[in-house]
């Protein structure tokens, strides 16, 4: 039986895991390498090996309501997208609110990880850590949770540059980043387009001379600020998420590359990728399209080499006099507490059940927490995943046996290759919706649409028509929360309330709005029903019959 764990890392991956242990009734101990929780969330003035590292201005691009906790919103008067500085502030909250710090030891480093000589058995590790005193420690869990995320290890790929050692002027990774100080008046080369490439050619460009964003394949680029002026993530709702799975992906690219290139033609930008739309995750970036018609920013091809200050790229044009070049070149990943033999390689990726177990173990009691790519926000995925986890190691679910965890590994690597451009730095990602919905499914936590359409509508509505929350986990099952039907009436309160900083008088609404509201509900309603019986032909008449009364 599984009660003492040892968790590693107290970031937002390494907090909601601390607690789905005690909520589990088990025994958990944390350690954190670092004086504080938050991870990468955690900003400091100089960038420490092998740690995340964030900049100064960095403003999460997710909506405050999708990225929180299931159990803890945000509070309502905090921005929709928030600074990291509110972030850290939230992880506190969260922390204080469920007793978490209490288990946490600072300043304590894992350094090895090892599976003791009966583990076959027992299903135990022994973890060697160095205490704050330099000191090393040996103790015995009966399971392990690994929470060391994934961007701790620059990719800095500077053979692939030739000429870089000619270069005159000065060179980092955008794990190094801090602020545009050292681009004043400068010339500035940034590689990569993806979302810190993008942000760093922004702000640089405020005070640069010039700034060239140099990409190889491109980037579809969308903003935060949607429709009417909402977060953009306001519209990931069920009935969307339906609509894929009923629409043919060809027709669904074509639809949102359209209203992408109505805002900014991406050919015209130099932005086109190759890929579609929805084969990798795009990047999020208000300012840059503007930046780029206001010249500031000149998109670029790959680099092809470098001649003392001069930058070639592949279409032959060049950038003279160039000062600073900044890659942002993306990450390597490592686990290296762990020993190689218990990670399990599929493709490009580490090679995990359900994107959490090793599949490769006598004993199902090693766990990694937050290693995952999609297009939602890490918190609710980690806290999904931990809640998982938990159940796993209490036994109350079972996982399948090796080989069937090894062939569904493999499944996932070829549906992965299928549906999205994958290389060795990103070799994951899946869809946020369904990843969440499977394991809440295993969980026993996953929303019954049929039945809240029969019984509870008005929440129905919310959890159909509204945005997909991680409160819609909260609502039965193992961990319910009590207060989850209240956060999903609240959510968009919340997400007003920040921006009702100017009084204006009460609005009427129209009678042709409120037809369209209508036909939106009749067009939700028809859609849901023809899912279920897709899906499950079977239930809804299973159900009518027993909702029908009994003859004697």
């Amino acid at each position: 039986m599984v009660q003492r764990v040892a968790v590693i890392g107290a970031g937002p991956s390494g907090l909601t895991s601390v607690k789905a242990c005690l909520d589990e009734g088990m025994e958990p101990t944390c350690f954190e390498s670092s004086d504080d929780i938050g991870g990468l969330w955690k900003f400091k003035e100089v960038s420490e090996p092998n740690r995340a590292s964030i900049y100064r201005s960095l403003t999460i691009n997710i909506w405050k309501e999708m990225m929180c906790y299931s159990d803890f919103p945000i509070p309502a008067d905090y921005p929709n997208y928030m600074h990291h500085s509110k972030i850290l502030k939230y992880f506190r909250m969260y922390a204080e609110h469920f007793k978490i710090l209490q288990h946490i030891r600072f300043q304590t480093s894992v350094k090895k990880v090892t599976q003791r000589p009966d583990f076959s058995h027992t299903g135990q590790w022994e973890v060697v850590i160095e205490n704050k005193d330099g000191l090393e420690e040996r103790h015995i869990f009966d399971a392990v949770i690994c929470c060391s995320g994934h961007f701790n290890y620059p990719n800095l790929p500077l053979k692939d540059f030739p000429g870089i050692e000619t270069f005159e002027g000065k060179y980092f990774h955008s794990w190094d980043y801090k602020g545009p100080e050292d681009m004043h008046g400068k010339r500035v080369v940034v590689i990569g387009i993806g979302n810190s490439g993008g942000d760093i050619a922004v702000e640089g460009s405020r005070v640069a001379e010039q700034v060239y964003l140099s990409t190889r394949s491109g980037a579809w680029v969308i903003r935060q600020v949607s429709d009417n002026g909402l977060p953009v993530d306001r519209f990931n709702t069920r009935f969307v998420h339906v609509m894929f799975k009923l629409l043919p992906m060809s027709f669904l690219n074509w639809l949102g590359e359209k209203k992408l290139n109505a805002m900014y033609d991406h050919a015209v930008y130099g932005l086109k990728p190759k890929h579609r739309l929805f084969s990798q995750i795009p990047v999020i970036n208000d300012d840059l399209p503007f930046k780029i018609l206001s010249g500031s920013v000149l998109v670029k091809p790959n680099l092809k080499e470098i001649r003392g200050s001069t930058v070639v790229f592949d279409d032959g044009t060049t950038a003279e006099n160039v000062d600073l070049i900044v890659f942002a070149t993306g990450y390597n990943y490592d686990f290296p507490y762990l020993p190689k033999h218990v990670m399990y390689k599929s493709g490009h990726r580490v090679g995990l059940y359900k994107h959490v177990f090793p599949p490769v173990l006598e004993q199902p009691t090693l766990a990694i927490v937050g290693f995952i790519h999609s297009d939602g926000s890490i918190m609710p995925q980690a806290e999904m995943q931990a809640r998982f986890v938990t159940r796993v190691f209490k036994g109350h679910k079972k996982l399948p046996s090796n080989q069937t965890m090894i062939k569904a590994v493999e499944k996932d690597t070829r549906n992965i290759e299928k549906n999205y451009v994958v290389s060795r730095l990103t070799p994951l990602q899946v869809d946020f919706v369904e990843y969440m919905d499977d394991l809440a499914q295993d969980i026993g936590v996953r929303p019954s649409l049929l039945w809240l359409f029969l019984t509870d509508f008005p929440l129905f509505m919310r959890v159909f028509w509204g945005p997909i929350t991680a409160y819609q986990y909260r609502l039965m099952g193992p961990g319910k929360w009590n207060g989850a039907r209240r956060a999903i009436f609240t959510q968009l309160d919340r997400m007003y309330q920040p921006l009702r900083t100017r009084q204006l008088g009460p609005q009427e609404s129209s009678t042709a709005g409120r037809l369209f509201k209508w036909s939106l509900l009749l067009v939700a309603g028809g859609s849901a029903v023809y899912y279920i019986q897709v899906h499950s032909p079977t239930l809804i008449p299973t159900l009518m019959s027993k909702l029908r009364p009994q003859t004697v």
